[in-house]
């Protein structure tokens, strides 16, 4: 299989996540906390599988590099949760912004990119002591491949920002 046909089917999985931070009160039929966090860990699975089945990992290299990518992702979802939650807070008032409001979240966002780049930062020496340094620009691509697969989604998904009675006009 392709990682671009892996990366598809992630971006789809990861769409369900995605959604979870545009979800408003609007959709009742929303599933229960307890299926979000199932929906949640199926879609981190997707991911990990996805990294997985491009890497092209020894056995003995899988043993030193999971540990790793363990910590790393560990660090990258709370990240997700963060950009979860900044969603969610842009949804609720995406249309009727103050200036405030629109700096807060111009600010968030910066941030958890910032927070992003921070950690892959952070690991590249830490992978590059586990694996190639072929595997470890392998491992970013793929990261960073997701990343935007994801952020694609999301951009489709987030509605511009409106002042108040910009949305009458």
């Amino acid at each position: 299989m392709s990682l671009k046909t892996i990366l598809a089917s992630f971006a789809v999985a990861s769409l369900v996540v995605c959604t979870l931070g545009l979800s408003g009160p609007a959709s009742a039929q929303n599933p229960p906390t307890s299926q979000k966090q199932l929906d949640i860990a199926a879609a981190r699975a997707q991911r990990k599988a996805t990294v997985s089945a491009n890497m092209n990992l020894t056995a003995d290299e899988a043993a030193r590099f999971w540990p790793v990518y363990d910590a790393y992702q560990a660090k990258m979802d709370r990240i997700e949760d963060r950009h979860i939650r900044e969603l969610k807070e842009f949804a609720a008032k995406y249309n009727n912004l103050t200036d405030a409001d629109a700096k807060k979240k111009l600010d968030e966002v910066i941030a958890i990119q910032q927070a992003r780049l921070d950690v892959q930062k952070e690991f590249i020496e830490q992978f590059r002591a586990v694996v190639s340094q072929v595997k470890v620009t392998r491992f970013y691509q793929i990261d960073n491949k997701i990343q935007a697969l994801l952020q694609c989604d999301i951009a489709q998904l987030v509605p511009l920002a409106q002042s108040p009675g910009e949305a009458a006009q």
